[in-house]
């Protein structure tokens, strides 16, 4: 899953991007409203956390301006402010949820699970599964063959795309963007070799993901 943070203070910017990350989360990280909104019409993010007072253009603008433009992630608003007006303000502007500063990383986590389950839920999106393996993106849990995987959040995010587009070639740059920051920096066979783990752990049903020459990566039932 990637997540755009937006936050000004410095701080609370680092401890965020660093303590999403070893959660598994892709991030990426914004600092003004401007710098936001401009990631946001270029890539695609699972979910926004979203600080209310920003420079440039403030939380609350740059949410009705996203919910305008058709955005429909979940965006979780973080605010020092706790007054019944300004929680309706949020929400009022399309915020899906509301976290006052100072919180507890716990409860952080907890609301950025509960608003993917409400996202998965309104979408309808079940277990993916392809043959005898089976994801489960509310547990992030894959099994196979009835046994649960130890996979690392980027063999994770490497499968969950390829399930999502089970008989689709998926392209290279499609798995690093959906599974790295996108302003990091690529290595030349990053991908291949983070597939190459998934495969693996794969064991005898590793053939399920097939390397198509010169495109990218295909999952889909063996023959």
């Amino acid at each position: 899953m990637k997540l755009l943070i937006v936050e000004d203070e410095t701080t609370t910017a680092s401890f965020l991007k660093r303590g999403l990350s070893e959660e598994g989360y892709a991030v990426d990280l914004a600092r003004t409203g401007s710098e936001a909104d401009e990631a946001l019409y270029v890539n695609r993010y699972d979910l926004v956390v979203l600080d209310v007072m920003l420079p440039e253009i403030d939380g609350l603008s740059l949410c009705k301006r996203w919910r305008e433009r058709g955005f429909s992630g979940p965006i979780l608003l973080l605010t020092g402010k706790d007054s019944i007006q300004d929680r309706v303000s949020g929400l009022d502007a399309g915020a899906d949820d509301y976290l006052v500063k100072p919180f507890a990383f716990e409860e952080l986590l907890a609301r950025l699970r509960a608003l993917a389950r409400r996202r998965s839920d309104s979408n309808s999106l079940p277990t993916l599964s392809v043959g005898p393996l089976t994801l489960n993106p509310l547990r992030r849990e894959v099994k196979l063959r009835g046994e649960k995987l130890d996979l690392t959040p980027k063999e994770y995010s490497i499968l969950e795309v390829l399930l999502n587009h089970s008989g689709q070639i998926v392209s290279r740059t499609l798995l690093w963007e959906s599974a790295w920051e996108t302003h990091s920096e690529p290595h030349s066979n990053v991908v291949d070799v983070n597939v190459g783990y998934l495969r693996r752990k794969l064991g005898d049903d590793s053939s399920l993901i097939r390397t198509v020459r010169g495109s990218g990566y295909i999952l889909e039932p063996e023959a």
